[in-house]
């Protein structure tokens, strides 16, 4: 365990809320869209929002103009979960970028925590937060699958862990315990294209597992700042019952572990992900 940045000082950054841009993902007519929207104009902080989109229609057009979010069309050809957040991420010309799911809705802290951690240290590379889900109308703020994250993400909550590669490469190479939509991104340290137009599912799994390879810090902040939510309609909910996940997140676990044991993994982490199933 030598990969590690323990007693050594990293030097602070200096970020505002102009630093930092929500992206919402969005597709056809979400239901839900307009709560994700009005949890962003609440934050406590003023932040940026803008949205994209490979499936424009009146719909998302009448409410970006409502609430005066420019709206940016993916006609680049490059379709798909990692197509259309790439072209989103690459929309934002902030220094900070968070993926926001339109199904998914934040607390007015988010914003306001994520900066603060940031600033904690200036070789950043993602900072995201803990969660809650919500189903059928109501929080859940605790289950099995959450209580196991949270003790694989506990390290990433200590200061003298932020910048050890071996850690985080540890930690996920026995699964994902980061929620994609809880995660903000340091544009200059991920780059232009963070996630693999191969993968149709586990394309954030495999985001953040290059990203753990790069020198530099991974800051989670212990406090359930964001709810994913879980309905019968959504990407997650679909590609799990194909076992699109499965198959991606077995290519992952291969990058780690010979192939009879990565099997076995994925066995029992996909039994685990079926909790995200209604």
């Amino acid at each position: 365990m030598n990969d590690t940045s323990m007693g050594t000082h990293k030097g602070k950054a200096h970020y505002t809320s102009r630093d930092h841009t929500f992206v919402i993902c969005a597709y056809k007519e979400s239901p839900y869209i307009e709560e994700t929207i009005l949890s962003l104009r609440n934050q406590t902080v003023p932040v940026n929002i803008i949205m994209s989109t490979s499936t424009p229609n009146e719909f998302l057009e009448n409410i970006c103009e409502k609430y005066g979010i420019v709206l940016y069309i993916n006609d680049s050809g490059i379709r798909g979960l990692a197509g259309d957040w790439n072209y989103g991420y690459q929309q934002a010309k902030t220094k900070l970028i968070t993926m926001a799911h339109q199904d998914d809705f934040y607390e007015p802290e988010y914003a306001q925590e994520i900066i603060r951690h940031a600033n904690l240290r200036e070789d950043a590379i993602i900072i995201y937060s803990d969660y809650y889900e919500f189903r059928i109308d109501q929080k859940v703020m605790s289950n099995k699958l959450m209580r196991i994250k949270r003790m694989m993400n506990a390290p990433m909550t200590k200061k003298v862990f932020y910048g050890n590669r071996f850690v985080r490469r540890l930690m996920l190479s026995i699964g994902d315990p980061i929620c994609c939509p809880a995660v903000t991104y340091v544009k200059d340290k991920v780059g232009e294209r963070p996630f693999d137009t191969n993968f149709q599912n586990s394309c954030d799994y495999k985001a953040m597992v290059e990203l753990a390879e790069k020198k530099g810090a991974f800051i989670c902040v212990p406090k359930q700042l964001m709810a994913h939510r879980i309905h019968p309609g959504s990407t997650t909910t679909f590609n799990l019952s194909e076992n699109i996940r499965q198959k991606e997140d077995l290519e992952i676990f291969c990058r780690f572990w010979p192939r009879p044991i990565a099997k076995l993994l994925n066995r029992v982490y996909a039994t685990s992900e079926r909790s995200n199933e209604l």
